[in-house]
């Protein structure tokens, strides 16, 4: 079976992460889109509200799991007997830090990274670029699916 995973922090999960994972699922038999833990890096949702998130927007594909992670992300890969890990560039600077980081994960395991450019309407999408919009008042319903725009705006009203 030829698997990959989709690896990031999905806080919150957007349209442009959403056509990366429907792309990868018409390339494998199987992606797992994880959910990184990184306790040194400060979410608005938690691990657990990111993967049900997540499970809601992907249940159209029938290829698609969501787990979690913490640790190196070729130990994930190799535990889980995943090949490939695909990522999303969106601008030239994605890349210089993501082709690094995809010949350390080659050297250590052999595990091959596949970089997707982001369709031309989500270059520019950011998570943490929609927060901070959606912080100040800005309409962000065109970037996210309509029910995870109710959580962040529902988040957002409870910490005000």
């Amino acid at each position: 079976m030829t698997r990959a995973v989709y690896p990031g922090s999905y806080d919150p999960v957007t349209n442009g992460h959403l056509d990366i994972i429907g792309r990868a699922a018409h390339l494998f038999e199987e992606v797992v889109v994880a959910v990184l833990i990184n306790k040194n890096k400060r979410t608005l949702f938690d691990v657990e509200e990111r993967q049900e998130m997540l499970r809601e927007v992907t249940k159209q594909w029938d290829n698609v799991r969501v787990d979690s992670w913490h640790g190196l992300l070729v130990d994930y890969c190799r535990e889980n007997n995943i090949k490939a890990i695909v990522k999303g560039l969106r601008a030239v600077s994605d890349y210089d830090y993501e082709l690094q980081m995809a010949q350390m994960n080659h050297q250590l395991t052999g595990v091959d990274t596949l970089f997707m450019q982001a369709s031309p309407q989500y270059s520019y999408l950011a998570s943490s670029l929609v927060k901070e919009v959606a912080t100040y008042g800005g309409d962000v319903s065109t970037l996210l699916p309509a029910t995870i725009e109710q959580r962040l705006q529902q988040r957002l009203a409870e910490l005000r």
